[in-house]
C-alpha cells in the first residue's frame, strides 16, 4: 500500500509481520499489539526498528510503558467514520509524549488527512491506485480551524484575539 506523508506518496520502510510469522531482526517491523504482548522478551535487543499495531479500540495507555521502545504506533481504523484513533493519536502526543511516527491505518479517506495531522499522526497508509492529488489538496482546502491541534495552525479563537476582532 502507498504511504502518504506530508501529502505525498513516499517509500515504506516498514514491514507488517502477521502473527505467527518470523520477524527478521535487520530491518524495521510492525507486530501486533497482541504479539508484544504475548512475546514482549523476545524483542529484547533487538537491532532494527520496532512498531506496534493497535487495533482501534485500544487505549494509549495500554502501550504507554513501553512507548521507548517503538519508533512507530500504526493506530487502525477499520472504518472511516470511527473515530477512536484520533483521541489515540492526540492522547500519545500530548499524555505520553511520544515523538515517533504515528500512522494510520485501515480505511481512512484523504477528507479526514488533515485532522489526522492536526491530532498528531505523521503517515497514512493508504489504499493501492489512490490518488495523490487528493491527498495533498487536503491539507490546503481548509485553511482555518476552531478547535486547537498538535500541528503549528492556530484556531480561529487566537487569531481574533491576535487581529482583535470580536
Amino acid at each position: 500500500m502507498p504511504l502518504i506523508e506530508n501529502g505525498r506518496i513516499g517509500e515504506d520502510a516498514w514491514s507488517f509481520i502477521p502473527d505467527g510469522e518470523p520477524v527478521p531482526n535487520d530491518r524495521p517491523v510492525i507486530i501486533s499489539f497482541e504479539r508484544w504482548q504475548a512475546e514482549r522478551d523476545s524483542f529484547d535487543g533487538r537491532n532494527a526498528r520496532l512498531g506496534v499495531r493497535l487495533k482501534s479500540g485500544t487505549l494509549a495507555g495500554a502501550i504507554a510503558a513501553d512507548l521507548d521502545r517503538f519508533s512507530l504506533v500504526a493506530v487502525e481504523f477499520p472504518k472511516f467514520r470511527d473515530g477512536r484513533g484520533f483521541s489515540t493519536a492526540r492522547e500519545l502526543r500530548e499524555r505520553y509524549g511520544f515523538t515517533g511516527e504515528i500512522r494510520a491505518v485501515g480505511h481512512v479517506i484523504p477528507d479526514q488527512y488533515l485532522f489526522l495531522v492536526r491530532t498528531g499522526f505523521t503517515s497514512v497508509e493508504a489504499p493501492e491506485g489512490t490518488n495523490q492529488e487528493s491527498w495533498d489538496n487536503a491539507l490546503k482546502e481548509i485553511t482555518v480551524a476552531f478547535q486547537p491541534s498538535l500541528d503549528d495552525s492556530a484556531p480561529l479563537s487566537l487569531l481574533r484575539r491576535k487581529l482583535k476582532v470580536g
